[in-house]
C-alpha cells in the first residue's frame, strides 16, 4: 500500500486514506457498517459473497466494495434503498438452504449470519423451494467438525489452507447448490493452525471440537492477554467465566501475530484452570510411610525460611538439618515475568553470595531454536529473553553443562527451582526431578500444577499467566504486558511475593476477583467485532 494519502466520501463522511486502499477498508477504517461474509482483513479477495454492494457516484452499476479501490474524490454510499434490498436479496439467497440450526448451533450468540441478518436482513422470505439437504457433523480431523448445510461457501477457510498455513486441505466440490467444502482424499485438516478456520467462519460451519458445545458465549466474559505457548508472544483473547478458562483466540497484532495464532498455543487455556491445578503447598514429611502433607503455600514458605534462611550464631545461614546456604543453587525456567525474575534473582543473590549457583534449565536444547516460518517456535517459553538479559545483567548466565557438572563436583543441600508453568513442554520434567533428588538433600519446586510425590521435595503453587502481573519479552526483544485477569486458586503466590514472605517481611496482596464456582452470570454484548 502507498505512503501517499487520497480522499474520499463515504455515506456523506470525508475520510483520508493511503492509496490502494479498498473501499471496504474505507468503510472499517471509518467504522461505518456494511454487509459482507468472503472478506476478511487477513485474506486475499475472493467477491463471492456479493454483499458488499455500494453506489459510486458516476458508477451507473453497483460495485462491490471488497475488490474497488478508493480513488480521489470518490463518493461512496450504501444508504440508498436499492443497496439495502441488494444486500437483503443476498443474504436471502445465502439462506434459502440454511437448516436454522440456531438453538443448537454452537455459533449461536458470536454468528455474523445472525448478526448481518439483524443489521441488513429481516426480509419476508420470497422463496417457496425445499431446502437441499447436505452433510452434517462432518469429521474433518481430529480438531475441526463441519456441518454443511450452514455453510454459505465464503471460502475463507479453502483460502486459509492455501494462502496462510500453505497446507491445501479443503477445497470447494460439486457445482451450484450442490457444493460444499470438504477435504481432499486422505488429506484431514490436520495442520498445526487449522483453528483459525473457526475463527474466520462466519457461520457454524466450522466448530472445534475441543471446544463445542462446552458454553454459550453469552455466559462467557473476554480478556486480553498474551500466549505463552512460546517465545513469538501471540497476542489473544482468553474467554472465561466462574467455572474457567474454555479457549484462547488470536487477537490482532500487525507487528507480531496478525490475524491467527497456531493450535499448540490455544492449549494454554487449560493451565489455571482448578482442575490439575496444585492447591496447596506439599511439605516432605518426617514420617517414612508418608511422602509429603498440605498447608498453606505462606505457612510453608515461612517454614522454609526458618530451616534454610535463618541466620545461626555464627551469622552463617542453616537449615535443621545443617545445610549451609553456600550448598543451595537455583534453577529457572523462562516461564515467569521479568520483574519475577529481577525479584528472585536479586534475593538470591544475596542470600547465595555466588553468581555461580544460579542456572538456566531449557525446553528440549535439541528443538530449541525450531522455527516452522510461520509462527510457532522450538522455545517453548514466553520470556526466554527477559531472563537472559536479568541473567547477563547480574552475570549469572549459567549454561545447563555447568549445572550437571556442579552436580557432580560439589555437596548441594538445597535446589529451588522456579519450574515451568507449563509442564507439557518439558517432556524430562520428571526425569529430570529424579535426577535433582538424587544430588541434593531438598528441592523447593515453585509449580502451578502438582509434580510427583518425594520425601525431599517441597512443592509451592505458583500463580498462572492469567492471574498476575508483568512484562514478558517475544523472541525479538519486543516487551509485552501481561495483566492479572482472575484466580481460582486463593493460596497461588507468584515469585516476587514468594520473595517478600523468604525476606520475613508482610506480603500485601492487591488480588483480581477469585472466580467461584458453579453459578454462572450471563455477560452477552455485542463485544464481537466482524471482520
Amino acid at each position: 500500500m502507498s505512503d501517499k494519502l487520497i480522499k474520499c466520501e463515504i455515506n456523506n463522511k470525508e475520510i483520508e486514506v493511503s492509496e490502494g486502499t479498498s473501499i471496504i477498508e474505507a468503510f472499517k477504517k471509518l467504522d461505518q457498517p456494511i454487509a459482507h461474509y468472503c472478506w476478511h482483513p487477513g485474506l486475499s479477495v475472493a467477491g463471492v459473497c456479493r454483499l458488499c454492494m455500494v453506489e459510486i457516484e458516476g458508477i451507473p452499476k453497483f460495485q462491490i466494495a471488497c475488490n474497488t479501490k478508493v480513488t480521489e474524490g470518490m463518493k461512496i454510499s450504501n444508504q440508498s434503498e436499492k443497496i439495502k434490498a441488494a444486500v437483503r436479496w443476498g443474504l436471502e439467497f445465502h439462506l434459502i438452504n440454511h437448516p436454522l440450526d440456531c438453538p443448537i448451533c454452537d455459533q449461536a450468540g458470536e454468528c455474523e449470519l445472525q448478526e448481518q441478518y439483524m443489521q441488513f436482513g429481516k426480509y419476508s422470505p420470497n422463496m417457496s423451494e425445499n431446502k437441499v439437504k447436505k452433510r452434517k457433523v462432518v469429521d474433518l480431523g481430529s480438531k475441526i467438525v463441519l456441518d454443511s448445510e450452514r455453510c454459505i461457501l465464503c471460502s475463507r477457510c479453502v483460502r486459509f489452507t492455501d494462502e496462510i498455513s500453505k497446507t491445501h486441505e479443503l477445497g470447494i466440490f460439486n457445482r451450484g447448490d450442490k457444493s460444499e467444502i470438504g477435504i481432499f482424499k486422505d488429506k484431514p485438516l490436520e495442520n498445526e493452525y487449522a483453528v483459525n478456520t473457526v475463527d474466520i467462519c462466519p457461520v457454524g460451519a466450522l466448530t472445534s471440537k475441543e471446544f463445542r458445545f462446552k458454553q454459550r458465549v453469552w455466559y462467557l466474559k473476554t480478556a486480553d492477554s498474551i500466549c505463552t505457548g512460546c517465545s513469538t508472544g501471540c497476542n489473544i483473547e482468553v474467554d472465561y467465566n466462574e467455572e474457567g478458562l474454555f479457549r484462547a483466540r488470536p487477537r490482532y497484532n500487525k507487528e507480531i501475530n496478525g490475524y491467527w495464532m497456531c493450535d499448540k498455543g490455544r492449549e494454554i487455556y487449560r493451565l489455571p484452570n482448578r482442575i490439575g491445578r496444585l492447591w496447596k503447598a506439599k511439605v516432605p514429611s518426617s514420617d517414612s510411610d508418608k511422602s509429603s502433607y498440605s498447608i498453606g503455600s505462606v505457612a510453608a514458605l515461612k517454614k522454609i525460611r526458618k530451616l534454610f534462611l535463618e541466620k545461626g550464631s555464627d551469622g552463617d545461614s542453616y537449615s535443621k538439618n545443617g545445610l549451609k546456604a553456600d550448598e543451595a543453587i537455583l534453577i529457572l525456567t523462562a516461564q515467569y515475568t521479568t520483574e519475577e525474575y529481577e525479584d528472585l534473582i536479586s534475593f538470591f543473590l544475596q542470600f547465595l553470595g555466588s553468581k555461580e549457583s544460579i542456572f538456566y534449565w531449557k525446553n528440549n536444547p535439541e528443538n530449541f531454536d525450531d522455527f516452522d516460518g510461520l509462527l510457532l517456535r522450538g522455545d517453548k517459553n514466553p520470556n526466554t529473553k527477559g531472563l537472559l538479559e536479568i541473567l547477563q545483567k547480574k552475570e549469572a548466565l549459567n549454561p545447563w553443562e555447568h549445572l550437571q557438572k556442579t552436580l557432580e563436583e560439589k555437596k548441594v543441600g538445597t535446589i529451588w527451582v522456579a519450574g515451568p508453568e507449563n509442564q507439557k513442554v518439558y517432556p524430562d520434567i520428571e526425569e529430570k526431578l529424579r535426577y535433582f533428588e538424587s544430588h541434593c538433600e531438598n528441592i523447593i519446586w515453585w509449580t502451578a500444577h502438582p509434580l510427583l510425590d518425594s520425601q525431599k521435595v517441597w512443592q509451592i503453587p505458583i500463580k498462572t499467566f492469567f492471574e498476575k502481573e508483568g512484562t514478558i519479552i517475544n523472541f525479538a526483544g519486543r516487551a509485552q504486558k501481561i495483566k492479572a485477569v482472575s484466580f481460582f486458586v486463593p493460596s497461588a503466590l507468584s515469585l516476587s511475593e514468594s520473595v517478600v514472605i523468604l525476606r520475613g517481611e508482610e506480603l500485601k496482596r492487591s488480588e483480581p476477583p477469585f472466580l467461584k464456582a458453579p453459578r454462572k452470570a450471563n455477560h452477552f454484548t455485542y463485544r464481537k467485532k466482524v471482520l
